[in-house]
């Protein structure tokens, strides 16, 4: 190994000379790579060449593989988990969404039963009323 933690093509510590690679040579290794057909580190182990290089010719040549990007990677029991946890939340969306139409519509209704019983229903409707006059039935204590 070298001091950067790199191997040496040969035991011999000499040089290896300087290597330019082609553009169909860099995008072929890519396209190995986006097809699954070998990993970057047997590409890098394959050519001698730094694991970065490798990833630096998948940002420039890849589609799948852009710098910045941040992939999630999630079980699949996950996946169904939250799929399931979306469709109670839409499910929940459209019960609110009725229960609105009912709430509307009954205040729709009294604001027209009070216009043609020409009372305000809403000011006039006492609900003590109705718990006095259950109240007034029972007995009371003699203490």
């Amino acid at each position: 190994m070298n001091k950067k933690g790199g191997t040496l093509p040969n035991k011999k510590n000499k040089l290896r000379p300087r290597r330019i690679f082609s553009e169909t040579f860099k995008r072929q290794r890519v396209k190995e790579i986006d097809q699954g057909l070998v990993s970057v580190t047997e590409q890098a182990k394959l050519y001698c060449v730094a694991k970065q290089t490798i990833y630096n010719w998948l940002y420039k040549y890849s589609t799948n593989h852009q710098k910045g990007v941040i992939q999630v990677v999630q079980m699949e029991s996950e996946a169904h988990k939250t799929k399931a946890l979306l469709k109670r939340i839409a499910e929940l969306e459209r019960i609110v969404g009725q229960k609105q139409m009912q709430l509307d519509f009954l205040e729709k209704l009294v604001e027209i039963s009070s216009k043609e019983l020409k009372i305000d229903l809403k000011k006039n409707f006492d609900t003590r009323s109705s718990t006095t006059s259950t109240d007034s039935s029972k007995p009371k204590d003699s203490r």
